[in-house]
Order: C-alpha cells, then structure tokens, then sequence
C-alpha cells in the first residue's frame, strides 16, 4: 500500500492570518498524518504475510493427504513403508530447500537460468522475499517429492528415497520453479524484461512446475526399475494388485482437496490488493474465484470418470473416482486465476478422460505406478499448461500479471497464439530437464543396486524386511514373547440360545 505524503510547508499556507504558530501546528498534523499512513502499511504487510503462511499450512497439510493416499494405495505389507517415504519427503526436503532449493529458485537478481542469493535464508528477509514466502515455496517443493514417491511405490529402496528427494527439492525442482515464477527467469510471466513471445508462461501455481515435474520424476524411476512383481502375468495381462484401504485414499483425497485451497488460491502471495481503489473488486475476489474454478474442475473430473469407468469396467469405483478428482485439480492448477468458472468444468471433463487415457496406455506398455502418479500429475498437469493457454481470459490476465498492458491471453478467447506457443515451449523444456537430471540420477541408482529390493524382499513386504514388523499388528509380540506363548485373534462366536 502506497504512504501518503504530506507538506508543512504546504498545509500551513491554508491556516489564517490570525494562527499564532502556524507551521507548527501543520508540522503536527502532518506527523499524525504519517503515522496513520504507516499504520496502513504496516497493516497491509501483516495481513498479507498471514495470508500468505496460512496458505503454507494448508499445502503443508496436503503432506498428510499424500500419506493417506499412498498408504491406501499399496498392499497392506507395505504401509509402514511408505508412510516413512512420506515424512522423509518432507523432512529432507526441508533442509535441502532451505540450503539450496530457495536460492536457485527465488535467489535475485541472478540470470535467467538459475538463482544464486539466499543460500541457507542469508539476508532474508528483504522488500521482496520474507520467511513466509520460504515456507510457502518449500511446501511446494515437497509436493512435487510426494508425486514422485507415489510413482515407486512397493519396490523401492530406503536409501533411494532419500537421495532422488534431496535432489528433486534442493535442485531439479528450483531450477524449474526459478524459470516460470521468479522474476529473473527466463519465461517467467514476471519477467520484468523482455517476455516469451510478449506474454511469459502463465502456469499460476504450477501444473507444469510442481505436477509435471514430480510425475515425469516418478515416471522416470517407475520405468527404470520395472513394474511390481505379479503386475502383469506371463502373457504379458495386467493384474490388479488393488490397495488395502479404500477408506485411507477417501480420507487422502479429501485432506488433499482442503490443501488445494492453500495451494491455488494462496498462490497469489498477496489478497490486499484492489483493483479499483475504494471498490469492493479486488484480489480477494479473484482468490475467491480461483477456490471456485479449483471446486469446479474438481468435481467435473470426478464425475466423468465415475460414469466413463463404469462403462468400461461395468462397477462404480471409488478409488477411480479419487484419483480422477485429482486429476482436476492437477490440470487447472496453472490456469486457476485466470479462467472463468465455466471454463474449469471443459477443464476437469478433459482431464478425466486425459487420466483414463494415460491409464490403458501405461497398461499396454507394461508400466506400473501403484498411484498413477505419472499419469495424474504428469499427463494431467500438461493438459492444464494446454488448456490455460487457450481458455485464459484478457480481463483476469491483466489483472494477475500487470505490469505488461496488452499481454497476450487466451487463443479460444481471442487472444491469439502466442501464449500457447509459450506454454508448448514450458512442456518441452520441462520434460528436457527431468529427461537429463532425473533420468540419469535413477539410473546411476539402478546400476549401483541402490534402487530396487530384492524379489525375496518384496514377495514377503517391506514393513516386515526392512522396517521390523508390519504397520497393523494382530497380536501383542511383547507379551507374546515374555509369557513364551502366541496371542491369537479371537474371532466372535454366535451363542445359541437354550
């Protein structure tokens, strides 16, 4: 918010001949004056900040939602697993985006390739970076982590989690996030120099960044590492090896909905924004709208695929329906702020059948991702990139990107071809960088014999291998073992009465 200025010097010349101290008395006024405008100010920067960390909580929670998800998705032998892959996502990729991820993201002013201040959070904060603005980009980055774990789910080493999500969030994922959000990147729609093609990419929370990055990443290492054994008998059929709670992945996918809240509409960083001073039209509106159109493509995804998939397969199923909700959310993540509400229906209907689509193809090619991960966010997410560039809106651009009149919008609302021909740009240049830093990294692990466990490991489940016991216990080993007997289940019995 801009300070008011005010001039003794002026506002005394208004006081009458009969004022005994008349600069005096303006030099009062006007300090009063200053201190209610830096009031204004100050206020301005609280609520925003306080917009901005609430956001960061919400996506934080969507780490709750992935866990959920994952955890009802693999075979019950393997929950303890991945439940632990998922806290470690989080927790190392706290401290590599802390040492590194921030900086080459968001480090200005830098080139247009990748950031080189803030290492460690040195100097912040500053007029444009604060610690909420880190917290808010790191729950982002775990995000894209979580995506990949998903995708390897059920056959995958400790020690190679660790280290493709230390390098995921400290460095593959910043360089790209740097590229399309910081202001020095070289497609960024914040660009404050020449755009791409006068437009820069408008990916507005990250359909290309954070989905396509993390699914092309679980892609990557589901294909070098093969699918689960079992996935597909000797004929080369698939064989559905089904998740053992469908119960966890509803309540994953309703903890992940919530957190799209923060994830979409958080991704404006600021709400005291008005468009028209003194109107009741301003960012808030447009946060508001951008919850609406998130809702919208949702729930049309869901829905398609509820009816598509029971045409298919001939049975309604919940856990198809999940992972088409979120194959929505994926697609209009880029687009969110900046189409009309009835546009992000044409967007989850797309993405449903988009989902659907990338799922018989992975089957016929014998590929294996517990989650559809790869599919979901990476097949999803590039749709989204797609659709924004044809469905954008000239209003809302000019709105959510100001600092460039004219900027290119929509193709479909014509607004022309540029900006689709920036985002065809995003997606090719998104699966380049993933192709030559994530491919390599699970490949190298392959070769080492750090990437997959053994058959025998995973015949029997990692919660039993490698983590020392399995996550749902019948029985209680410790009076088991003290008392030298087996505490068995005891199973209801019916009474016949006499």
């Amino acid at each position: 918010m801009a300070s008011q200025s005010c001039s003794a010097a002026q506002l005394a010349s208004f006081f009458g001949p009969n004022t005994t101290n008349a600069t005096g008395a303006a030099e009062y006024i006007c300090s009063q004056f200053s201190g209610v405008s830096d009031r204004f100010t100050d206020t301005s920067f609280a609520v925003d900040s306080t917009y901005l960390l609430f956001s960061a909580y919400l996506v934080f929670s969507m780490q709750l939602g992935f866990a959920m998800l994952c955890a009802g998705s693999v075979r019950a032998k393997n929950t303890m697993n991945i439940m632990l892959t998922n806290v470690l996502d989080a927790a190392a990729g706290g401290l590599f985006y802390y040492m590194f991820g921030y900086a080459f993201a968001f480090g200005g002013p830098s080139n247009g390739f990748i950031g080189k201040h803030y290492f460690g959070l040195k100097n912040i904060p500053t007029s444009s970076s604060d610690y909420s603005s880190f917290l808010y980009q790191w729950a982002f980055a775990i995000a894209a982590a979580g995506i990949t774990s998903g995708s390897i789910a059920e056959r995958t080493q400790f020690v190679a989690y660790l280290i493709y999500s230390s390098f995921l969030t400290g460095f593959v994922y910043p360089v790209v996030s740097h590229w399309f959000w910081s202001p020095d990147g070289w497609a960024s729609a914040f660009n404050t120099g020449d755009l791409l093609f006068g437009s820069g990419v408008i990916d507005f929370a990250g359909s290309g960044v954070v989905h396509m990055v993390g699914g092309l990443a679980g892609l990557y290492g589901a294909l070098i590492e093969g699918p689960r054994i079992g996935r597909f008998d000797h004929g080369g059929r698939a064989v559905a090896l089904r998740g053992h709670s469908a119960s966890l992945v509803v309540l994953g996918t309703f903890l992940l909905w919530f957190g799209w809240y923060g994830f979409n509409p958080g991704s404006f960083n600021r709400i005291l924004v008005p468009y028209v001073s003194g109107n009741y039209y301003g960012q808030w509106s447009a946060v508001g709208r951008t919850a609406v159109t998130t809702t919208l493509a949702g729930c049309t995804a869901a829905l398609t695929t509820l009816f598509v998939k029971r045409i298919l397969s001939g049975h309604w199923n919940v856990t198809d329906v999940c992972n088409g909700l979120l194959g929505g959310f994926a697609a209009i993540t880029a687009g969110c702020s900046v189409v009309e509400p009835w546009a992000a229906i044409i967007c989850g209907f797309v993405a449903a059948l988009v989902l659907i689509g990338c799922n018989q193809l992975a089957e016929k090619v014998k590929f294996d991702d517990p989650l559809e991960a790869a599919q979901l966010h990476g097949g999803c997410g590039a749709w989204g990139v797609i659709f924004t560039s044809l469905f954008a809106t000239e209003d809302y651009v000019s709105q959510v990107y100001p600092d460039k009149p004219g900027r290119p919008y929509g193709l479909f609302m014509g607004g022309g071809g540029r900006l689709l021909a920036a985002h065809i740009i995003q997606i090719l240049v998104i699966i380049g960088w993933v192709s030559a830093t994530m491919g390599p990294l699970f490949f190298i692990l392959h070769k080492l014999k750090l990437l997959r466990i053994s058959e025998d490991d995973e015949l029997a489940g990692m919660d039993l291998t490698r983590h020392g016991g399995f996550a749902y216990a019948y029985e209680d080993d410790e009076d088991a073992h003290k008392h030298g007997i087996q505490m068995k289940r005891i199973e209801p019995t019916s009474i016949t009465p006499n």
